[in-house]
């Protein structure tokens, strides 16, 4: 979590960074109030939005709908991207991860 609910002020915000092992898929999920964009900032995956399912690659933005289910998986190597999240989600900040609380 880069930036978070009540972090340097904000109130309408959430971004995040993930690193994805290779391989490995999101679990899907939805944000019934938010919309979110994702920015694939190194790698390669695959993008589910609702019923709709895109390669991505460095350089690629998703926007993702509020209630919209959604994942993503890295298919040839590690993939990392940016998520920005408009009004941000509630998370759970217990030990060192961070777990959002709504789906």
């Amino acid at each position: 979590m880069l930036l978070g609910e009540g972090d340097f002020g904000s109130e309408k915000l959430a971004v995040t960074w993930v690193d994805c092992e290779p391989g490995s898929q999101q679990d899907l999920h939805a944000h019934a109030n938010s919309e979110q964009v994702y920015v694939i900032v190194k790698g390669t995956g695959t993008m589910l939005v609702g019923d709709d399912e895109q390669e991505v690659e460095e350089g690629t933005m998703v926007f993702i709908p509020p209630g919209t289910q959604h994942a993503i998986r890295a298919t040839r190597g590690a993939l990392s991207y940016v998520s920005a999240t408009s009004p941000p989600f509630r998370i759970d900040r217990g030990n060192s991860a961070w777990t959002p609380l709504e789906t």
